[in-house]
């Protein structure tokens, strides 16, 4: 994910932290010490820190049970108000995503209950509420937040836990599209109440409203996508018009290319169609400042560009997609040569001719025939 710090690997999960949250720190710092001076300053990141350990240890537990049905997690990201673990792939079953979802909330309850231990019990409801307050002994407030996040993450609203508990409850009556409209409805819904919330008490209620709208909406597309992906093949929503580079050109000339197209991805491929790689506008411009005008295009492009049949199905092509985190995937014939690009663009488009004319539009033009190509 852009803007975000790689801290390392953790039994093959890569950890990030996004650059906000280097922000959230310096705030901390700065209303802790108008509290208390330097000591009080320090204590309050250390605090924050503390938190975040723990955030990363939900994470893990999530991380631990999506294992546990052999999904494996890429990387997690952690935010300002939380941590996002990004799945290779969903769970096939109700009951999956049940464990899945349920398994981070359970770490923070453990959590809790350690630390509870460690104060003997000594640990008041007042202590435990006092999480802003530096004054307030530091396991107490460590206590508080973890059930503050079991609470927290238990809202039915994506993308918190108990969206995707409520979402795997409704699955085991209704359709997986269904049961994700319906929880996404009621997480907008909510976001709405948070916000206005946010406008009577602390704004930070309005940001978190924001973030759980979008998160809502972007579930329910893909809830779109996985239930037409089993229905339509890679050859039905890839794009076969688009510029081609040849291996042995130059920077200089797929600058000219890309002046001259809206394209922002180019294929590089051999004198006998087979792809080579795949050169980004962002690459481009970072080798063309580094190595000049004259270097050859192989030098900014991507070796790591998945390939797929256009026959198979388009859910085959999203797991590719989702599993490399590529811009977009390079569809091929039988003969190995590249025939097309399926992109996220290209797929929201056919889900807009879908809401659009859903009964009407029958896809599977391409399923009967090899799709012509077009060179530019």
């Amino acid at each position: 994910m852009g803007w975000s710090l790689n801290l390392g690997t953790i039994a093959g999960t890569t950890v990030r932290v996004h650059f906000t949250f280097l922000l959230l720190l310096v705030w901390i710092w700065l209303t802790h010490y108008q509290i208390g001076g330097t000591p009080a300053a320090w204590e309050g990141v250390a605090f924050i820190i503390a938190v975040f350990a723990c955030v990363v240890l939900h994470e893990f537990g999530h991380i631990a049970a999506a294992r546990y049905f052999d999904i494996s997690t890429p990387d997690i990201t952690l935010f300002p108000i939380g941590g996002v673990a990004r799945l290779e792939r969903m769970p096939e079953e109700p009951g999956q995503e049940f464990v899945i979802a349920v398994a981070g909330p359970l770490v923070n309850v453990a959590i809790a209950a350690l630390i509870f231990v460690l104060l003997g019990g000594s640990a008041s409801v007042e202590q435990m509420a006092g999480i802003e307050d530096p004054r307030t002994n530091f396991l107490a407030r460590l206590a508080g937040v973890n059930v503050f996040l079991v609470l927290f993450n238990m809202i039915p609203a994506f993308p918190m836990d108990g969206g995707r508990i409520l979402r795997a409850a409704l699955a085991a009556r209704l359709s997986w599209s269904r049961a994700t409209q319906i929880a996404a409805t009621i997480g907008q819904g909510l976001a709405f109440v948070f916000g206005f919330l946010g406008l009577f008490y602390n704004p930070l209620l309005i940001f978190i409203g924001i973030f759980v709208y979008l998160a809502a909406a972007a579930e329910a597309q893909n809830a779109q996508i996985r239930e037409v992906a089993t229905s339509v093949l890679v050859g039905d929503v890839m794009i076969t018009e688009f510029a081609r580079l040849e291996r042995s050109a130059t920077l200089d000339e797929a600058i000219e290319m890309l002046l001259a197209t809206t394209q922002h991805d180019f294929p590089v491929i051999d004198s006998a169609g087979h792809l080579e790689g795949l050169v980004t506008r962002n690459d481009m411009i970072r080798t063309l400042k580094e190595k000049g005008p004259a270097a050859p295009v192989a030098s900014a492009m991507r070796n790591d560009i998945p390939k797929i049949h256009y026959r198979k199905s388009l859910e085959e092509g999203l797991r590719l997609m989702q599993q490399a985190v590529v811009p977009a995937v390079a569809v091929v014939d039988s003969s190995d040569r590249l025939v097309g690009l399926m992109t996220h663009e290209t797929i929201g488009e056919m889900l807009m001719v879908r809401s659009a004319v859903s009964d009407a539009f029958r896809f599977g033009r391409l399923r009967g025939s090899k799709p012509r190509l077009t060179r530019i």
